[in-house]
């Protein structure tokens, strides 16, 4: 990665229903696009929220990996999308912090993989303000406790994404005060033997979600090179 600083946009939606949040990025994200095949500026930014219950399902993702129906969902307010992010099925919802980075890679001189890694490499960093460590699954995208004991490996937050011409949008989900009896009706991310955990869960009390988004935005400007204008982080 370079060492060169690069400014982007951090904006928080806060509570946002699913739907509309992904509209938002395919916006920013075609926006990127369109800048690109101009030899145009376009503004990187940073997206942070907070959905209503939801499962998502990647692009490669098979439903079965859903464990209920579509009576069931729609009996407990659930809404379900098939999407164009790479993984499997994840749940999203209150007490969950979601982010998605909507990155020109050329403009901050990152490869896919560096992108990837960067993101769990922030996760990892906030986490360990907790007193948490967090580690990483080789062939498992996403941020793991106790990793190397396949009997207590725990998935604390999942990563997807899309990246198409260098240009990426989905993200990264960490499970802060999160209701982790959703992730009951589905198999996360495709596996079925290992489990699902949160912060939370973890310290045995809530913790203040606008510490962690305050935490994790730092840990993205370390290790990406990136200062972020214009906050809303409210």
């Amino acid at each position: 990665m370079s060492s060169e600083i690069y400014q982007a946009k951090c904006e928080d939606l806060d509570h946002i229903e699913y739907k509309k949040a992904w509209d938002y990025q395919i916006k920013l994200f075609n926006s990127l696009l369109d800048a690109k095949e101009k030899g145009e500026h376009a503004e990187n930014r940073l997206l942070l929220c907070e959905h209503n219950h939801v499962f998502t399902l990647g692009k490669n993702g098979e439903r079965k990996n859903l464990l209920i129906s579509d009576t069931v969902l729609k009996e407990k307010g659930i809404a379900f999308f098939q999407i164009d992010r790479g993984g499997d099925i994840t749940y999203h919802g209150p007490g969950q912090l979601t982010v998605y980075p909507i990155f020109d890679l050329q403009s901050i001189h990152v490869s896919p993989k560096e992108l990837v890694f960067g993101i769990e490499s922030a996760i990892i960093r906030t986490i360990r303000h907790y007193g948490l460590s967090g580690s990483r699954i080789e062939n498992a995208a996403g941020v793991w406790l106790d990793a190397q004991n396949p009997a207590k490996a725990r998935k604390i937050a999942a990563v997807g994404l899309k990246i198409h011409r260098r240009v990426s949008m989905h993200g990264l989900a960490l499970n802060i005060n999160t209701d982790l009896d959703y992730f009951q009706m589905i198999i996360p991310c495709g596996i079925s033997n290992k489990g699902v955990t949160s912060i939370q869960k973890e310290l045995g009390h809530n913790v203040d979600p606008q510490e962690v988004k305050q935490l994790l935005i730092k840990e993205f400007e370390t290790i990406f090179n990136i200062k972020f204008v214009e906050n809303h982080v409210i």
